[in-house]
């Protein structure tokens, strides 16, 4: 489908689904981001549904202006992917062991190393810039300054929520690798530091909502934002190609005879700001569950733990400043979910696949989330399907 245009007080709001089918406080939150003075554009995806701070699915372009909220608490959040030379042939026929040694290798929920990992040890991992993005913690935010080493022994971790990795394949037969993280706890400390500050700022005090509160050019509060969020940015793409090294580790391990050998890692933020230019205009691209799609570029997009996910090329649509949904997204919340499903049904729903079938997981059933197929159809001139998978073994934190 093409987008729906609703009228916003600055911009209008350009929809790729049906705002009837749009949850009212959605709505509300849009409606809001629509009536900044900084606001240049507004793209709401088809996985587009109810966010704290801002909504999940949005696509904000400003000028001279950020809003921390609408990156939202988890910054630099995304996914990688990477195609092996393994078929379904390959696999055991019990998954248990693998998935065992998956968890082992890579701590899940709130665990970390013990030792901080060394890049170094890993085959052909591009290491130019690790010492220069570590001493660069020196000029975070001085709430976190003092965590550098938690932040090390976190790196290369999975963390909790909606965050797993994940064994699949595709129509072919052939196994893909892939995981959903971001920069853990000291992307959220940073992230919940800067927006307190810009909630105290005296040109945020007029606004309809105080979780848009910005940072505006030019001043120090702005430059101290941009310099930790894009040092988070890089933290969560680091964190996500060591753990996609630890996984390359336990295949090789698992699959001696097979000799796997990987293709290039695909990687994508979801929750992330770029600067990016359109219509002449030079703007600050808040992407809050949703991914950059420029032409030709690849992405990740998926379903839930117990559906499809794809594998996509962005056809470059301005009118969503070159961006597609980030996944499914959600259909009901967390609570909700855990009222209306049992672990039955996620035996049900999760039926074929090697996960955790416990109470703990009972808010990711499949049930919880949007139909993956419907959202990529809504995106056809967002993204081209490359690849579809479906997974054998998820692991969740």
């Amino acid at each position: 489908m093409s987008y729906v245009e609703i009228p916003g007080a600055r911009v209008p709001v350009r929809m790729w689904t049906d705002p009837a089918t749009v949850e009212e406080g959605a709505l509300r939150q849009l409606q809001n981001v629509a009536t900044l003075p900084w606001i240049e554009g507004l793209a709401v995806m088809p996985d587009v549904h109810y966010g704290k701070g801002a909504t999940v699915g949005s696509v904000i372009a400003m000028r001279d202006a950020v809003c921390p909220a609408a990156v939202g608490v988890d910054i630099g959040c995304g996914m990688s992917a990477v195609k092996t030379s393994l078929t379904a042939n390959d696999l055991p026929g019990d998954l248990s062991r693998l998935r065992s040694r998956i968890e082992q290798a890579i701590p899940v929920g709130r665990g970390l190393h013990t030792d901080a990992v060394d890049p170094g040890r890993f085959h052909a991992l591009p290491t130019a810039g690790w010492d220069t993005f570590w001493s660069r913690f020196d000029s975070v935010a001085q709430p976190v300054h003092f965590r550098r080493d938690r932040a090390a022994l976190q790196m290369g971790t999975l963390g909790g929520g909606n965050h797993y990795i994940e064994l699949l394949l595709d129509s072919e037969g052939t196994v893909w690798l892939t995981l959903h993280s971001g920069s853990r706890n000291i992307g959220k400390e940073l992230a919940e530091h800067h927006i307190g500050v810009a909630q105290k700022l005296p040109h945020n005090q007029g606004l309809v909502d105080r979780d848009l509160a910005v940072f505006v050019a030019d001043t120090p509060q702005m430059a101290a934002y941009r310099n930790d969020l894009f040092w988070a940015q890089e933290y969560a793409k680091y964190n996500r190609t060591i753990m996609m090294a630890l996984l390359k580790d336990v295949i090789r391990k698992e699959f001696k005879k097979a000799k796997p050998a990987f293709e290039p890692e695909i990687s994508c933020h979801h929750n992330y700001v770029a600067e990016e230019r359109y219509d002449g205009k030079d703007l600050l691209v808040t992407r809050k569950g949703a991914i950059r799609a420029g032409a030709g570029e690849y992405g990740i997009i998926p379903g839930s733990m117990g559906t499809s996910s794809y594998i996509v090329k962005g056809l470059g649509n301005t009118a969503a400043f070159n961006s597609a949904s980030h996944g499914a997204g959600r259909r009901m919340s967390r609570s909700a979910a855990k009222r209306r499903f049992s672990t039955r049904d996620l035996e049900e729903q999760t039926r074929g696949v090697e996960c955790r079938k416990d109470s703990g997981v009972v808010d990711e059933i499949p049930g919880a989330y949007k139909n993956i197929d419907q959202v990529m159809e809504q995106q056809r001139d967002l993204v081209e399907v490359v690849a579809k998978l479906k997974q054998f073994i998820c692991v969740k934190g």
